[in-house]
């Protein structure tokens, strides 16, 4: 790599792995540089490499973009990814997803899972939902089982991961509902079961796998999941018996403990108290409780179909492993013997006999004795303390390890495996690479393991690569890249590999393990792959792809020999519980003469991870890398040297190696032009093909060994940084060349704003001087001009003062005089009101009590004559004939009855409110006067005082004998004024008197008012009762009259003639009568009901109902036919009325079906309806169809009123014993008398009637949700074409001569256009209200919003300025259209806009960089949350000008606003479709105006049908 001074470079470090510096100056062997916090480092260039200074803000989604494909390259893109909560990134087809370490649940509900179905790889952001649809896609289409490896250390996600992708397979290929418990459920509620047993805190992990997962989904042919199959691989049985603070045992075992119940019952306690759990002091784990976490496993247990008896025994099963662990032995009396050690070793096994259900004798004789089979005989041997020790933990781990075999083999049995299921999808979650401080036989078996799988990764790599070369037909040679068949070879080999020897060395007891690892030296001594431990002989060292891995090997041989211990299974075996018993199956003879049976761990291993291989090299693998950010489980922490170890074990790096060893850097030749074309811009403008143009620059560059493909060009390992050096020296030569203009614009500009300068300070120099003169002599004028009027203002002011001192003396004189006269003239007036007042109420007074006496004798009169007429009609009730006229008049004298009855109390209660208004009017009157009296003794007080300071007055002045006099003279008036004044008084206090004594009688007078309307009301109750009577002989009467009509009927021959004469009889009654007055007289249950049967029935009844009945379903069949042919044929409009709508409605009018108990022809209504709509085309049917049901909709509400309206409005009219109680009631019953004719005038709805409304407002409903689904189903693929328009476009754009771009031109937002063009065409020829079409529009532009707004927010390639300008080009077309289509149609439909429109406008915008959070939120997307702003900021390149989205600070606070998460709503930065309906019944009815169905013109061919009849007599 050429370097030179300002060069970008990635330099090592050793707590950083790797930091971003500049070149500052370059020798011959050293480079100097200086890193981004400011050191400097001498370092060698073939340590240095290179950095791309244009890299984007937010990385980019696949690593194969990268424009330098190295270490520093991946780690810094995963770390800005990761920093923007991108946590899912390619590697071409692989994945690597970072853990979070925070839930993230926007990105995994059902609306993203919706989003990646069916969409190509890579189309979308990065995600495991698009690595799990690929899979799924791939195998329908090819018909090829599919498997994802999901790899990665304890803690990286693995687990969540493996759910997540079955998650979506259920949601793509989930069975159809109605199927019972299904298979997909089954399997993902095993996960929290397989968990609680299989799964244990590490230190790296709190919810660590400790097994290998193979997961074998099954599709039917038709892509539903049929079935599955769950393989596990080397479960660390260890591990139950031996942890290391500060891990944990497996999960069960602490939420049994946590368990209330089943704790008490196993007598089990705190954890800390059984030795195989207290071997480490952590017994919780943070933000997880052991109780909630049983109950879990308990549910998934039932899930999978465990009983309620299976999983007693289970937990007994694990009771009975701990107290089994608290076993302690001593030594015994004999020689290496062994015995319990105390009474609590002895209660702990007695309780795990008790558990297991065996004898306690022969569960210490296990533990404590072998037996040994000979020829001679058995020889019992006893066994030491450690030997006991062993012996139980042996048993331990064998009964936990069948447990976990038992649970699986359940759960397969469980979900069901389909054997008719040619493809299926496996998911394989295996522990990842593991290097630790003590590395033991597991970590030396899951690195076999990961060894094994990275070798079919390495394949699958380099076959991707092959494939991408043909693919772009290049000319290409072998690749090599480094194979790890000699570590596979050095660990699996026969006769010699390390399990061989291993094997080997368990097989003889005297074996060690110091002796294995001498037998190991000895056959390896020169591998170049097996090194020894430099501080311990019997330690071993494998290089592995992943790095050095050094094995204590104290343990390989305990761990490896899987004995069988016979006593363990005879004992088990023989179990009172069944469960436990199956655990242990009978052994065969030959394998029972044996007490030890020995078994190789590493050798069933072995041979599951080669089953596990064929497997995989059967299907098409797909690879997801899971990374642990930092070793602390936190958010937001990223350790570059912990990523790059994962990396460097999940083959990430390895596939980045083989790439570089071929041709890492790829461009389609767009990109490649657009970068480096100013390397050679005399060839871009000379030619359109840019295939040549790429060519020719690089021949000019003297460039070799790159390859020109289809669409992309590839460029070895360092020709894309020779290609970046040149560009950085034209850049170079560039910015020197627009500097040199600068400083000599800089220069220019500064020496003319110098000799502004000068000339204005001579020219402000010069006005100062004259400036200074004019003020002098401006200051001597205006002296003299102030002194002239400060005189004549002083002048002014006395005088002015002088005339408002007289005149204020002048006004309060003449006041004083004139509020005499007008005080004299307001009591004269006073009093002649009064006296007015007064004969006024005395006479109203007396006309009210005569007028209430007379109605009091009326009332009492007419009911004396109704008693009398109620004695002649009971006389009378016998006769059948006179019935119906007595009913008649008994309902007329009734309503008048009602009618004089309110209008007494109308009378009785205005007269007591005028008796109210007279009484507060009189107070009025004696307050005002008692006022008036207050001031005239005030008043006179005040003459006495004046009248005692006159005479003090005259005995001071004697000798002024005329003033005397006249004040003398003057006193004898006041003294005649004060006794008028005295009598006044008097008068007024007789008045008061007087009015007192009329308000009592006023007050009696009332009293008496109300007892006469108690005794009315106890009237009223008596004619109610009497009314109800009336009505119970009334119904009666009408079962009388019922069974006199049958008999009728079965006299007469001819049915005809009384049909006609009833029908006209009928029709002359409604002629007479409308409304509620009709309902009496009129038989409404002619057509739709069944006759009811009468206790009178002869035999002669029964023929002649049968015959009735005939006629009543055939004229019904008649009327069913013609509505469905109404319905069937497209009637039409006329005159913007629906035809079918007011033909159905005159029908149903006619037939009195709104009237009817009971009927079927709603029903028959609806379900033609619905037919039609089956059988035809919906989107010409469902317009048509919802103006009709709609109208009809409207129709019934505007004139049906449900049954007992009246009655139910009647019976609210009570009486309440307050005086303003009565005052309100009496308003009440005015305004629902008022009311009456409009409620009489509606059709009384039967309980069918009222059914078919809800039934007609459901269909609405249902045909405006069948209209806008369909709308959007056809909008989609408009909207996909509109958001990827500018892409498509920009793929196929060819170069002008002058260097520009011509696009050829796109019609997508005028398909749109035209689209929504014909469907406002269509619903205003079906004349759909124009409330539906505001309604649907704005629904519409409501989808248009989100769907543009969330494929903005997914896709990154739209998230740029060209594609913004496009947008925005077509959303001011919608505008348009909205705009022509009026608010009547359209409504707030460019309000729905808000979200896309400000996100494209925030695309659009310069300058991005200057803007202000605060700004951004309040001006430019007030509408948008800060997670789609952020979402937006990141997401954002500029493929026009280059420019940057907004700045780091910017992010930065964005990111802490999102981190804190308290002000935030939601953590979706996506838009959730509308799907609810967005009116109510009451809103039809408000918003479609009011039709009249009876002045239409049916067509002729209807007027045919006999059913029909009526029809044309109207239309006559």
């Amino acid at each position: 790599m050429s370097l030179r001074k300002g060069a970008n470079v990635w330099v090592e470090d050793k707590d950083l792995a790797w930091v971003p510096a500049e070149v500052t100056d370059v020798g011959n062997d050293r480079v100097q540089v200086v890193t981004s916090s400011g050191k400097k480092i001498i370092a060698s260039p073939k340590k240095l490499l290179p950095r791309d200074p244009d890299a984007d803000h937010g990385g980019v989604d696949d690593m194969t973009k990268l424009t330098y494909l190295h270490e520093p390259g991946v780690l810094y893109n995963l770390e800005r990814r990761y920093a923007l909560d991108n946590i899912y990134t390619y590697t071409g087809s692989i994945l690597i997803a970072v853990n979070p370490f925070k839930k993230l649940p926007h990105i995994y509900n059902a609306y993203m899972m919706d989003q990646y179905k069916g969409v190509p790889l890579g189309e979308l952001s990065p995600h495991v939902f698009a690595v799990a649809d690929a899979s799924y896609r791939a195998m329908i289409s090819d018909q090829r089982s599919q498997s994802i490896l999901v790899s990665g250390e304890s803690g990286a996600g693995k687990t969540e991961t493996t759910k997540l992708i079955m998650q979506y397979l259920t949601y793509v290929g989930g069975r159809a509902a109605g199927d019972g418990r299904t298979v997909e459920q089954q399997v993902l509620e095993s996960n929290p079961l397989l968990e609680a047993f299989g799964n244990a805190r590490t230190v790296r992990n709190d919810n660590s796998s400790r097994f290998g997962k193979f997961v074998e989904i099954q599709f039917d042919k038709n892509g539903r999941i049929s079935g599955a199959a769950i393989r596990t691989y080397l479960l660390e049985r260890s591990r139950v018996v031996q942890i290391t603070d500060p891990e944990r045992n497996y999960h069960c075992f602490y939420q049994l403990c946590a368990s209330r119940e089943d704790a008490e019952k196993y007598k089990l306690g705190h954890p800390r108290e059984f030795h195989y759990l207290n071997q480490s002091k952590i017994y919780e784990l943070e933000g997880v409780s052991n109780a909630e976490e049983y109950a879990r496993t308990r549910r998934a247990m039932s899930i999978v179909g465990i009983t309620q008896d299976e999983q007693d025994a289970i937990f007994r099963t694990l009771a009975a492993v701990l107290h089994l662990g608290n076993v302690e032995f001593s030594p015994g009396k004999e020689h290496d013997s062994s015995t319990i050690t105390d009474q609590k070793s002895r209660f702990h096994i007695g309780m795990a006999a008790d558990l297991f259900m065996c004898d306690v004798g022969l569960l210490l004789s296990s533990l404590c004795k072998r037996s040994i089979q000979t020829r001679e005989g058995v020889i019992v041997k006893a066994l030491d303390c450690n030997a006991a020790v062993a012996s139980r933990d042996t048993l331990a781990k064998t009964v936990y390890a069948r447990l976990f075999d038992w649970l699986v083999e359940k759960i397969n049995r469980s979900v069901g495996q389909d054997p008719h299921s040619q493809v299926q999808i496996g998911l394989l979650d295996i522990y990842g690479f593991e290097c630790f401080k003590l590395n033991s036989f597991e970590q030396f078996c899951i690195n076999f393991a990961n060894e094994k799988l990275q070798q079919h990764f390495n394949e699958h790599v380099f076959k991707m690569e092959q494939e991408e070369y043909q693919r772009e037909a290049i000319n290409w040679s072998y690749i090599e890249f480094i194979d790890n068949q000699d570590v596979l070879d050095l660990i699996e080999k026969k006769p010699i590999g390390i399990i061989a020897l291993l094997d080997e060395a368990c097989m003889f007891p005297r074996s060690t393990h110091e002796t294995f690892s001498t037998k190991l030296f000895q056959n390896f001594q020169s591998h170049p792959r097996l090194e020894k431990a430099k501080f311990s002989c019997a330690d071993f060292t494998v290089s592995h792809y992943a790095g050095k891995v050094t094995y204590q090997t104290d343990t390989f041989l305990d761990k490896n020999r899987d004995y069988i211990v016979m006593e363990h299974c005879n004992l088990m075996s023989s179990s009172k519980c069944s469960f436990i018993a199956g655990l242990f199956p009978s052994m065969p003879e030959e394998s029972s003469r044996s007490s030890y049976k020995f078994s190789s761990v590493a050798a069933r291993f072995k041979q599951q991870l080669q089953a596990l291989m064929e497997t995989l090299n059967s299907t098409e693998p797909h690879y997801v890398r899971c990374v642990k950010p930092n070793s602390l489980n936190r958010p937001q922490i990223f350790e570059n040297q912990s990523i790059l170890h994962q990396l460097r074990c999940g083959g990430v790096l390895e596939a980045v190696r083989i790439s570089l060893a071929g041709y890492p850097t790829r461009r389609t030749y767009t990109e490649f032009i657009d970068r480096f074309g100013l390397l050679a811009p005399d060839i871009v403008n000379t030619s359109y093909d840019e295939k040549i143009v790429t060519e020719k620059i690089l021949r000019k560059l003297k460039l070799e060994n790159f390859q020109l493909g289809k669409t992309k060009v590839f460029l070895r390992a360092g020709q894309i940084g020779v290609l970046d050096s040149q560009r950085a020296e034209v850049l170079d030569t560039s910015a020197k060349r627009v500097q040199n203009r600068f400083k000599t614009y800089i220069a220019r500009r500064d020496f003319l704003l110098t000799h502004a300068a000068a000339s204005s300070l001579q020219a402000y120099c010069r006005g100062c001087l004259a400036r200074k003169i004019y003020s002098a002599k401006r200051e001597a004028a205006a002296a003299s001009l102030i002194q002239k009027h400060v005189r004549r203002w002083l002048s002014r002011s006395a005088y002015l003062q002088l005339r408002i001192a007289a005149v204020f003396i002048q006004a309060s004189i003449r006041g004083f005089l004139t509020r005499g006269k007008f005080l004299l003239g307001k009591e004269h007036r006073a009093a002649t009101r009064i006296q007015a007042e007064w004969r006024m109420h005395k006479l109203q007074s007396a006309f009210r009590q005569d007028q209430m006496s007379i109605i009091a004798i009326q009332s009492i009169w007419r009911r004396k004559v109704a008693k009398r007429e109620l004695q002649r009609l009971k006389k009378e009730a016998n006769e059948a004939g006179a019935l119906r006229t007595a009913k008649s008049k008994l309902e007329k004298q009734l309503e008048d009855l009602k009618v004089r009855l309110q209008l007494e109390k109308r009378l009785r209660i205005s007269n007591e409110e005028a008796k109210l208004e007279e009484v507060v009017k009189l107070r009025s009157i004696v307050g005002a006067l008692t006022v008036e009296l207050d001031a005239a003794k005030s008043q006179t007080a005040h003459e006495c005082n004046k009248t005692a300071m006159l005479q003090s007055q005259l005995e001071s002045s004697m000798k002024e004998k005329v003033c005397l006099q006249k004040e003398l003279l003057r006193m004898e008036d006041l003294r005649r004024e004060n006794l008028i004044l005295k009598g006044s008084l008097d008068d007024l206090e007789k008045k008061n008197a007087s009015l007192q004594a009329v308000i009592d009688k006023a007050q009696k007078d009332s009293d008496y008012l109300i007892k006469q309307l108690n005794d009315f009301e106890s009237k009223y109750e008596q004619l109610q009762q009497s009314l109800k009577s009336l009505e119970e002989k009334k119904s009666n009467l009408e079962d009388e009259n019922l069974v006199l009509r049958q008999k009728a009927f079965s006299m007469s021959t001819k049915i005809t003639s009384p049909k006609s004469n009833r029908s006209g009889s009928v029709r002359q009654i409604s002629n007479n009568y409308s409304g509620a007055d009709l309902l009496p007289f009129i038989e409404p249950r002619v057509l739709f009901e069944t006759p009811i049967s009468t206790r009178h029935t002869t035999q002669s009844q029964a023929l002649s109902e049968s015959r009735l009945s005939k006629l009543t379903t055939e004229r019904h069949q008649e009327n069913s036919e013609f509505l469905s042919r109404c319905i069937k044929e497209n009637l039409g409009f006329q005159d913007g009325k629906p035809l079918a709508a007011c033909i159905i409605y005159k029908c149903l009018l006619h037939w009195r079906a709104f009237e009817s108990e009971r009927t079927a022809i709603f029903d028959h209504i609806i379900e033609e309806i619905n037919g039609v709509l089956k059988v035809g085309d919906e989107k010409e049917l469902l317009p048509y169809w919802l103006t009709n049901v709609s109208t009809l909709l409207c129709l019934l509400q505007r004139n049906l009123r449900s049954n007992g309206f009246i009655n139910s409005a009647s019976n609210r009219l009570t009486f309440s014993n307050g005086l303003s109680g009565r005052g309100s009631l009496v308003l009440k019953a005015t305004r629902l008398n008022a009311g009456l004719e409009d409620i009489t005038s509606l059709i009384e709805a039967r309980y069918p009637a009222i059914l078919f409304k809800q039934q007609l407002t459901t269909c609405v409903e249902k045909f405006f949700g069948h209209i806008r689904d369909n709308l959007k189903k056809e909008l989609a693929p408009l909207l996909g074409s509109c958001i990827q328009g500018k892409i498509s476009r920009g793929a196929k754009s060819s170069r002008s001569p002058n260097g520009g771009t011509q696009h050829v031109p796109s019609n997508q937002w005028d398909s749109m256009i035209k689209f929504l063009d014909s469907l406002m065409k269509q619903l205003r020829g079906n004349h759909v209200p124009s409330f539906f079409i505001r309604k649907l529009i704005t629904q519409v532009f409501s989808f248009i919003n989100i769907s543009l707004f969330n494929s903005l927010l997914l896709r990154r390639e739209c998230c740029n300025f060209s594609n913004g300008e496009y947008m925005k080009s077509g959303l001011a077309d919608l505008e348009k259209w909205i705009v022509n289509a009026t608010e009547e149609y359209a409504g707030t439909a460019w309000h729905e806009l808000n979200y896309i429109r400000q996100a494209v406008g925030f695309l659009v915008i310069h300058q991005k960089r200057k803007k202000a959070l605060e700004e951004i939120m309040q001006d430019l997307c007030p509408a948008l949350t800060v997670r789609q702003i952020y979402r937006i900021s990141t997401m954002y390149w500029d493929d026009k000008y280059g420019t940057q989205s907004v700045s780091n600070e910017v992010v930065a606070q964005m990111r802490e606003m999102l981190n804190d998460g308290q002000n935030l709503t939601s953590n979706s930065f996506l838009l959730d479709d509308d799907l609810s309906i967005p009116f109510s019944t009451e809103d039809i009815s408000k918003a479609i105006p009011a039709i009249d169905p009876m002045d239409i013109e049916i067509p002729a061919f209807l007027l045919e049908h006999p059913a029909a009849e009526f029809l044309g007599r109207h239309a006559k």
